[in-house]
């Protein structure tokens, strides 16, 4: 696994490849400190299943992806509650395995999901065809339940090769035309190699770079959750 650290500095990673305790976040000067738009009681509920991009890694309580898009989303008036299921290090398999369990104990029905993994594949070197299947089986387990998705997208570390990125790459435009769900072609792409975005590791983004990365996708968040709120 830690051959692939060098793919990880080159800021196209998603997550960090191991599930280690993760040290105290530094305080930064981000909008995350203003106080969030109140969410509604009877407000929509949107899963962010994923890695540690949803996860917020390093990252201190209410700075990560899921907690900033609720308030961004409250305070443009899209009343929606964010559930945080990301799991820092999981890769699509490890996703796969817990997806049933994680839906089964939501207390209430994800309106919408929003899907964000593939990135520890990418870390680690696992051939692309089993990230396709995997993110394929998730994706199918959420169309069973009738649970639109949002996909949030990957890219190849340049490093690894050209056929690896061949193969890997259109794995989230493909899924998201196969099951009609929105697509974010890369998460990352409001940060990329933006160093005061980053955090030091290069790979993960900031307060200030989650925020950057709201204001990116939330527009087509709050479009979607509006579309499977009016089914």
């Amino acid at each position: 696994m830690r051959r692939f650290a060098h793919a990880a500095t080159l800021v196209l990673a998603a997550c960090s490849p191991e599930k280690a305790p993760e040290p105290a976040a530094t305080p930064t000067a981000s909008a995350s400190a203003q106080a969030p738009a109140p969410v509604p009681a009877d407000a929509p509920v949107i899963l962010a299943f994923g890695d540690s991009l949803y996860a917020g890694y390093q990252l201190n309580p209410g700075e990560g992806y899921p907690p900033r898009l609720e308030a961004a989303l409250n305070a443009g008036g899209v009343p929606a509650k964010v559930v945080n299921a990301g799991v820092s290090g999981d890769t699509t398999a490890a996703a796969l395995q817990r997806l049933q369990f994680t839906l089964d104990n939501q207390p209430v029905k994800p309106t919408l999901a929003l899907v964000g993994l593939g990135g520890n594949d990418m870390l680690r070197g696992l051939p692309p065809a089993e990230t396709r299947a995997n993110l394929d089986a998730i994706l199918t387990e959420f169309d069973s339940r009738d649970i639109p998705v949002v996909l949030t997208g990957m890219l190849a570390a340049p490093n690894l090769g050209a056929d690896y990125q061949k193969q890997f790459n259109p794995i989230w435009p493909d899924l998201a035309k196969k099951h009609k769900a929105g697509l974010v072609p890369f998460f990352l792409a409001p940060v990329l190699g933006k160093k005061d975005l980053m955090l030091e590791d290069n790979v993960h983004p900031n307060a200030r770079g989650v925020d950057k990365i709201v204001a990116e996708t939330r527009d087509q968040v709050a479009k979607a959750l509006k579309a499977a709120t009016a089914e």
